[in-house]
Parts: C-alpha cells; structure tokens; sequence
C-alpha cells in the first residue's frame, strides 16, 4: 500500500476512497448523532439546527456527513501537500496517512464542530503557504485571517489560532506592525458582523459568542485503546519529525517554511489541549493535519522500505480493531 501511494497516479483518488471506506466503514453501521460540546458557538449550533427538519437528533445522514468531510479532508490535504512541494516528488500518503490518523480514536470520526473547523484549516494553512510571494500581501492576510475568525464561532476554543496567525507572518514575512494590525482585523471582522446581524434581530448576547479562556492539564487516558492510539500518533510523528529535520537541508526555502508552518499549526492545537479539558478527545482532532503531514514524513523519507510498512500494517490492523470491535 506505501508503494501505492508513493506514486502520483490518477486511479490512486479511486483507490484512496476504496481505503477510507474499509477503515470509516463503521459510520453507516450504526444511527450515528452529531457531537454536542459545551464549546460549540453560533455557527455549529445554527448547522445543527438547519439540519435536524431533515436528520433528526441522529441517523444515516450525520454518518454520511462525516465519512464526506473526513475524504475530502484526506484529499484537499494531500493536494496542498502536493502543492506547497512537502515532498520532493507527488505522492499521496499525505491523505492515507490522514484517513489513518483520523481512524486511530473512533469519536474523531463524529460529526461535530471540530471536524468543520479541520476543513478550515487546511485552506487556511494552504493560504498562510501563499503569503511567503503573494504579490498583494496586505490582502492575502486579511482573507486568511477572516476565515480564522470564523473558526471559534464554530467551536470556542479555537480563539487560540490567533496565534497561529501570529507565528504564521514572522515565519513567512518581514516584520511589518501593518501585517500584524491588518491580521488582527480580519480575525474580529467576523465578530463585528455578526454582533450587528444578532442586535438588529433582537438577539444580541455577545458574553454567549465571546470564548471563555481557562488552562488545564490535558486529560488522561481512561482505557488501553486510547493509551494505544495515541502512543500511535505520536510515535510516528517523532519519526516523521526526525526524518524531515534530517532531509531539511535539501528542501528549498519556501518549503521549509510550509514545514514551519505546519509545525504551528500543531503548537496551537496543543494549546487548544491545554485551554480545553474537555470530557473527551475531540479537541485533539484539531492536531490531525500536522500529525498527517509529519506521519507522511515517516513513510516516505526512509531508505529501506521494510520499516514504513510494517509501521503502516501496524497502525492500520489498529484502526481497523478499534473501529470495527
């Protein structure tokens, strides 16, 4: 399968759905509900109830939801990889090793807040890509950062990606106070639209839209599955994280910086860890596209091509144990 996906072969899209339905195919196994968090804000709870005249509370439809974004999240990241240049030579185990990632704890395969929000994110980080030569870069902040500020209006906690904004122009632009100001407007433009819409109709309660920040220890594992899942995510991670270090040097300097990017985006969702406890994982889905980024690393940079398969059947056998039993 690693073989498969090293290429850049067109039937490889159909061979990739074939792969995300063996590992999702639980979703239509069951009536599947969406997740409901304490943190959702406006937009997710204005999608939810859009939906329930045609879902109900739950159903086949919320599973099917889900399987969509989950693929086409696999595939809008193996793109931009394949974009930004991640990897000497196009391939697609950027979205198998995200169908994997996102296989490895079964809530992360609900329907919720913080899947919407990883769709974002990616266009967001294919954005922050462009800012390195963008010929209007004034404009290419503002954009990107609007859609940032759409982020925790869907799910709170995500206020936190304002930082990601911040590490995103030091790494990608010369400091300039007028980037930083022009990201910090975009980021509250979308507040500032929907505060008029909500006071125009009557419902102006901006202390229930403002997100609440509180630090806490992460949470621990309550059982072997998770303690295995996540030994699995991050065990790759430092082997991906390691092997990229080790090739850093031959990469062109825009690439590098793509690298750097994708390395903010995990700091700040593990940051959202630290400001949401939560009573789950769903949170640490929002780590799903570095972690994917940097598990690709572990496939494709090793000499020897023994080692990246038998780590790849290994996690697999495991995704597939946990989902289906």
């Amino acid at each position: 399968m690693i073989g498969v996906f090293r290429q850049k072969n067109p039937a490889n899209a159909f061979i990739l759905l074939i792969y995300a339905l063996i590992l999702k195919f639980p979703l239509f196994l069951h009536a599947p509900a969406p997740l409901r968090q304490a943190e959702d804000n406006y937009l997710y709870n204005l999608v939810l109830r859009i939906l329930h005249p045609f879902a109900g509370d739950r159903g086949f439809l919320y599973g099917l939801l889900a399987f969509v974004l989950l693929f086409v999240q696999a595939t809008l990241l193996n793109r931009v990889a394949n974009a930004t240049k991640l990897f000497p030579k196009p391939n697609y185990l950027v979205g198998m090793a995200f169908l994997l990632v996102s296989s490895l704890l079964p809530e992360w395969n609900q329907f919720s807040s913080t899947m919407i929000v990883n769709l974002l994110l990616i266009w967001v980080f294919y954005g922050m890509a462009g800012w390195y030569n963008s010929t209007k870069p004034l404009t290419a902040i503002f954009n990107i950062s609007l859609i940032v500020g759409v982020l925790p209006l869907l799910y709170s906690p995500c206020v936190a990606y304002v930082v990601m904004l911040l590490l995103g122009i030091i790494i990608t632009r010369p400091i300039r106070i007028g980037d930083f100001v022009v990201s910090l407007i975009g980021f509250l433009t979308p507040y500032y639209f929907l505060f008029i819409l909500l006071y125009l109709t009557n419902d102006f309660k901006p202390y229930d839209l403002v997100p609440r920040i509180s630090f806490h220890l992460p949470r621990l594992p309550a059982s072997i599955w998770i303690t295995v899942g996540i030994l699995l995510l991050v065990v790759p991670f430092l082997i991906g994280g390691w092997l990229v270090q080790d090739n850093l040097n031959k990469m062109l300097i825009q690439v590098r910086k793509c690298w750097s990017l994708v390395l903010s985006v995990l700091i700040v969702g593990l940051l959202i860890i630290l400001v949401n406890p939560g009573n789950n994982y769903q949170h640490w889905f929002l780590s799903t596209i570095p972690l994917a980024s940097f598990h690709a690393a572990a496939y494709y940079f090793p000499p020897k091509k023994l080692f990246p398969l038998i780590l790849h059947w290994m996690i697999f056998a495991f995704a597939v144990l946990v989902n289906y039993l």
